[in-house]
């Protein structure tokens, strides 16, 4: 038999997709839109970002470390090696180009993908930052942000997560020696799941229970140094490694740490609130124990504002997918193009509309809502140095269920969007699989979203009973406790209105939100307090309360934003805007109607005139679906997505990505040999092998 040449990559052959074409189609939506996405885009980021984002997006785009082209491609240990390329190349390109932190965040945001560095930058540092003394800033700090000692974040154990008070992890102050000693004294208090810790880190922030002259003070943070400066193996007294693959998130190195009885100087201990006598194991409090609530606020007031970018990018993906995207045809009214009936566009479906145009509003919403709660947290550090701590246990309790609220939003929106583009959804090339994946986590971090519920139930019912008893001053009133107020003042109050156009005023919709979350406040105090229900059994009911005043949040900030824009915004885009804010609380109405029937504010009529305005709202917003995803300038280079592509090009995409997938590289398997030809050459033997078969006789 003669030999061929098998290494002969697979090629499409140069044909055009059927149907109008996906650049012509995309700037056909682009032409009917009816406000100024440019606009809108520099409303959102503010010219001067805009400008970094560009200059940071150039740079990247031609460093081959950060070539994404190989990534949906990849086993682990690939894709781990190129992350941690991508790292070093960062640190290079940031001294090289005198990047700023912004610059630097752009950059990792446009990667879009968590790299073994990541919890250096994104823990570490912020850790030794707000929780050092001066010395420790010039012993710890200093190196950390040269990268001379490179760390992570090490709280999380094999046995517990959310309850950090649970931690088993050990740290004994010696007085003889002025040390402490770090010690896992079970299996279970094995740190576990910590990102950069598997490989990458020398350094370790480790929370462990503070033992002092054989008293428990609780987990407080100690800088530990876990691997060698020289060769970087791992020191003595310390077991550490990776701890395997994920669902998700596999170009981290997620690590676990056990100690045994490990030695540490006393300057590990940071010390910048809490303090530890040398010699006598005295324990000096921290002034107030408030001061660390800022630092989780900040935190998920990112995370929010993060959810609007995993919003925006699912929902580009299938915006656009589904404005080229052609199935069948709408007998009743038939698309035309050039003079043809051609098939329907999948965005001009209602179905598809009510699935996508809502995720785009959700994603608006978090943006007004990210901005004020960083504004928000801006105010609150100002009063708090200013000893003012009037602002903080609102603003931490709202931080809390945002956070549960709008991750678990985000992912279902994504797993939404994926589906909405069907069978092509679930290639990787669409962008959305792996970009699931990796957002997962953040419905656990920083606190398990059920669990983080429980902080905004319980500040809820304390202010409710505050107000209720009339203890809260008007002066003091804050934003939650002005509704459960209002709510008092009359709490059989109905909804007014008496046609589906009553529920376009923004006020309307606000007032329903306020009685909901009142109302279910206070039967959930009641049943606390009055009927004796342990809070356990009420878990389910206190969860359903947090969305019910997050919601509220959402709502209120996205139409308290728009109308502060009114003089930075057109009266075009303010309309495009204001039908989002609309879409936002008439969807999230019908969503949750149970909760507002419940209530008794709202009558199954007005529950049908919600339903009514929703599907209103969709014709409305259809025209501008494409320049709202727009507007979010997400660049090809970060969507990374056969489907989402700025130029429509969905079908060329997909094959040509298709042809770089490294089974196509050869002309047969190399499976063949052991695998393929001994079952079919089987026939061979028995006198039954024809050849080359019926190719052969055709």
């Amino acid at each position: 038999m003669a030999t061929f040449n098998n290494n002969v990559p697979t090629k499409f052959p140069k044909l055009d997709p059927k149907g109008p074409a996906g650049d012509i189609v995309l700037a056909a939506e682009r032409a009917k839109a009816t406000f100024n996405t440019q606009e809108l885009t520099k409303f959102m980021y503010g010219e001067e970002w805009l400008d970094r984002f560009s200059r940071v997006l150039e740079v990247i785009e031609n460093e081959p470390a950060f070539d994404k082209s190989n990534r949906y491609y990849q086993g682990r240990n690939e894709r781990v090696a190129d992350a941690f390329k991508k790292d070093k190349r960062m640190v290079e390109l940031a001294r090289e180009k005198k990047w700023t932190d912004v610059d630097s965040q752009i950059a990792n945001f446009l990667y879009d993908q968590s790299s073994p560095f990541s919890l250096h930058s994104g823990m570490f540092l912020p850790t030794l930052k707000n929780q050092t003394t001066d010395e420790q800033k010039k012993l710890f700090l200093e190196p950390a942000l040269k990268h001379q000692i490179i760390g992570c974040y090490a709280q999380t154990e094999l046995g517990h997560g959310s309850n950090v008070q649970g931690l088993e992890t050990t740290a004994t102050y010696i007085n003889e020696t002025n040390e402490f000693e770090i010690h896992s004294p079970t299996l279970t208090s094995s740190k576990w799941w910590i990102g950069g810790l598997g490989k990458a880190a020398n350094h370790a922030i480790v929370m462990a229970r503070l033992i002092l002259n054989g008293k428990d003070f609780g987990p407080h943070p100690f800088c530990v140094q876990i691997r060698s400066l020289e060769d970087h193996r791992p020191l003595k007294g310390i077991t550490v490694g990776d701890i395997g693959p994920k669902f998700g998130f596999n170009t981290v190195d997620n690590g676990f740490i056990m100690f045994d009885h490990y030695r540490i100087p006393h300057i590990s201990f940071l010390a910048r609130y809490a303090q530890v006598k040398q010699g006598t194991g005295e324990y000096v409090r921290p002034p107030n124990a408030k001061l660390s609530y800022g630092t989780m606020v900040f935190v998920r007031a990112n995370i929010v504002m993060g959810v609007r970018f995993a919003l925006a990018k699912a929902a580009t993906i299938a915006i656009r997918y589904s404005a080229v995207r052609n199935q069948f045809v709408d007998a009743a009214n038939p698309r035309k193009w050039e003079n043809k009936v051609v098939e329907t566009a999948v965005l001009d479906y209602t179905m598809q509309q009510y699935r996508m145009l809502p995720i785009i509003a959700q994603a608006y919403a978090c943006f007004f809502t990210g901005r004020e709660m960083l504004r928000l947290y801006n105010e609150n550090q100002a009063n708090m140095n200013a000893g003012n701590f009037t602002l903080l246990a609102d603003l931490h309790a709202s931080s809390s269920g945002l956070k549960s609220l709008c991750t678990t939003m985000a992912v279902q929106g994504i797993e939404d969007c994926r589906r909405a583009c069907g069978g092509h959804g679930y290639s990787m090339f669409s962008g959305l699989g792996s970009f699931y994946q990796d957002y997962l986590p953040n419905v656990t971090w920083e606190g398990d979203n059920y669990v983080l519920t429980q902080q905004t139930a319980r500040y809820l019912g304390k202010q409710f009973r505050s107000v209720a008893a009339n203890k809260t001053k008007e002066s003091d009133m804050n934003f939650t406790s002005g509704y459960l107020y209002e709510y008092l003042q009359n709490p059989n109050s109905k909804c007014p209105a008496v046609e589906a156009a009553d529920f376009m005023n923004p006020e309307v919709l606000l007032n329903a939100f306020r009685f909901r979350a009142a109302s279910m406040t206070q039967k959930l105090v009641h049943q606390l307090d009055n009927q004796g229900k342990s809070w356990n059994s009420m878990t389910v009911e206190i969860a359903r309360v947090s969305k019910a005043h997050t919601q509220l949040v959402l709502l209120s900030n996205f139409i308290s934003g728009l109308q502060a824009a009114r003089s930075d915004l057109s009266s075009s885009t303010m309309q495009a805007l204001r039908n989002m804010a609309l879409l936002f609380g008439s969807h999230t109405l019908e969503q949750e109607l149970a909760d507002f029937l419940v209530s008794q504010y709202l009558s199954p009529d007005q529950a049908g005139m919600v339903k009514d305005l929703t599907l209103d709202l969709l014709s409305k917003v259809r025209p501008d679906a494409v320049a709202l995803v727009d507007a979010f300038a997400l660049p090809d280079y970060y969507l990374h997505s056969a489907l989402g592509r700025y130029d429509g090009k969905v079908y060329e995409s997909m094959t040509e990505m298709a042809e770089q997938e490294p089974l196509n590289h050869k002309l047969v398997t190399d499976s063949y040999e052991e695998c393929i030809k001994p079952l079919v050459h089987a026939g061979k033997a028995e006198g039954r092998w024809k050849g080359e078969g019926m190719q052969a006789k055709l």
